[in-house]
């Protein structure tokens, strides 16, 4: 007679649970390296970070086993009810948890400290799943749309009153998934549009063109904007006449005008975009009109709102980001160099990598680790010890790893036969991805140092859980997928 623990045991992914091992392992290995100082009695000493660590790995095994013996359909029928659970956690954690390192983010439980934050995650996954999984939904309604941005934004606007903006930022990795659901992928461009103007707006805004009073940045970004609009009309309309009339027309006017600050009398060129932009928009919003298609219409909204962010975005990045944030962004573009200060984390970590060499010093023999040059170095910068003690032929290998596990997660997501489990999935996947590439990136100077650790690696017990608690409903998920219909 088969059971039901039989069966569950034989449609368990142990491919996915095996590469969990080895991650977790490795981690435990990582932080014990990073944390070891000459004199410790023993790694399993409650007293040390890598006892500590330990007994979270224990607890974080114990975790994923209860949920494994959970009925899969519970993730479905209390999704709302676990996101809203979190939902009033972060706003608990707002009012009582105290001031740690400028953040409001941590609940003090006697001994043990958690951070809600990491928990929100698969509550969110889990009421976007159940949203989306809904006979009802569709991702081409505004209706719809609305509410998923809702679900997303709601815990993450929480997290920046928590003054913890790295870990709000995870929460675009949702976007992801959405791209994969059916989301039209201008909504990506856009956020990536978003990015660039935000990065070249702020790098090159007291840089000036020529002889003339015309700073690059604003003058590249809107030069783009006015590029973006001619492109989209050729993609979605694929007509050549306002194409040729939008870019050709443009790039005619600004080299006039280019010519005439440069050789008669100079003057800032934006002035002349901020025309050409409303010329451009009127001339979209007319053919909207006059062809009877909103996509011209939508073209112009997207110009019009890209020119609101570029010009938000100052207004952001001084009077909404701390000092603290605003310094490294201007170290990682290069507009500042503070190796004492907001660079320091970022410069000891490449030194440390790039002493490891081929095959690193070996285990507990990294000099920069054990010497404490790169602070936070068993939790955010985590794989600078892998880089130090294991070198390069090390730091590849987990690098491996974790592409094995992305690359079977989203073989599990997409075998899914239900809605519900599939989005779940790729909104687990897509935690795991944006995870590891801002970490990664943190670590090598690649990308702004926001705070997030490294999956199954960086020290603390909320993430291990959080991460434990991701995949293994998505393990259970999955064992269960041949019996859901919907």
């Amino acid at each position: 007679m088969v059971t039901r623990n039989d069966s569950l045991w034989k449609t368990l992914d142990w491919v996915t649970i095996g590469i969990y091992l080895l991650l977790i392992v490795g981690g435990w290995f990582s932080v014990c390296g990073a944390s070891y100082d000459y004199g410790d009695r023993d790694f399993l000493d409650f007293s040390t970070r890598a006892g500590k660590q330990f007994m979270w790995i224990v607890c974080s095994f114990g975790l994923g086993f209860i949920l494994l013996m959970l009925e899969d359909t519970l993730y479905d029928m209390f999704s709302y009810i676990i996101y809203i659970g979190l939902i009033l956690l972060l706003v608990v954690t707002i009012f009582i948890a105290p001031d740690t390192k400028g953040s409001r983010s941590w609940l003090i439980l006697g001994p043990v400290s958690l951070q809600p934050a990491e928990f929100a995650k698969f509550a969110t996954a889990l009421a976007l799943a159940k949203y989306m999984s809904a006979y009802s939904f569709t991702i081409k309604s505004w209706k719809s749309a609305l509410m998923l941005a809702f679900l997303i934004l709601l815990p993450m606007t929480l997290i920046i009153l928590q003054r913890e903006t790295g870990s709000a930022l995870v929460y675009m990795a949702f976007f992801l998934m959405l791209y994969r659901e059916g989301m039209p992928g201008v909504v990506l461009f856009s956020g990536i549009c978003a990015v660039v103007y935000f990065v070249v707006g702020i790098r090159f805004d007291q840089v000036f063109i020529a002889d003339t009073p015309t700073p690059i940045g604003e003058f590249v970004v809107l030069s783009m904007i006015l590029l973006f609009a001619g492109g989209m009309v050729w993609v979605y309309k694929k007509k050549w006449e306002p194409v040729r009339n939008i870019i050709v027309g443009s790039f005619i006017v600004l080299l006039v005008a280019y010519l005439v600050s440069e050789y008669i009398t100079p003057f800032n060129l934006v002035w002349v975009q901020w025309g050409l932009c409303v010329v451009v928009t009127c001339y979209l919003f007319f053919l909207a009109l006059s062809e009877r298609h909103w996509s011209y219409f939508l073209i112009g909204l997207f110009a019009i709102g890209s020119i609101g962010f570029l010009y938000s975005s100052d207004y952001f990045f001084n009077k909404v980001l701390e000092p603290h944030q605003q310094i490294r962004i201007k170290v990682l573009l290069g507009m500042e160099e503070d190796l004492a200060g907001a660079g320091y984390n970022v410069n000891q970590s490449k030194i440390a990598i790039g002493s490891g060499g081929l095959t690193g010093k070996g285990f507990l023999n990294g000099t920069q680790t054990k010497l404490k040059y790169v602070p936070e170095q068993d939790t955010d910068f985590i794989f600078c010890t892998v880089g130090e003690e294991e070198g390069f032929i090390g730091s590849t290998a987990v690098l491996l790893l974790f592409l094995t596990l992305i690359l079977r997660l989203i073989a599990l997501a997409e075998r899914q036969q239900s809605a519900f489990g599939r989005v779940y999935g790729y909104s687990v996947l897509s935690i795991f991805l944006f995870h590891l590439f801002i970490n990664i990136g943190m670590v090598l100077g690649l990308t702004p140092v926001i705070g997030i650790p490294l999956p199954f690696f960086s020290y603390g017990g909320s993430s291990l859980w959080g991460f434990t608690i991701l995949l293994f409903i998505f393990l259970r998920i999955d064992a269960g997928r041949n019996r859901r219909l919907v």
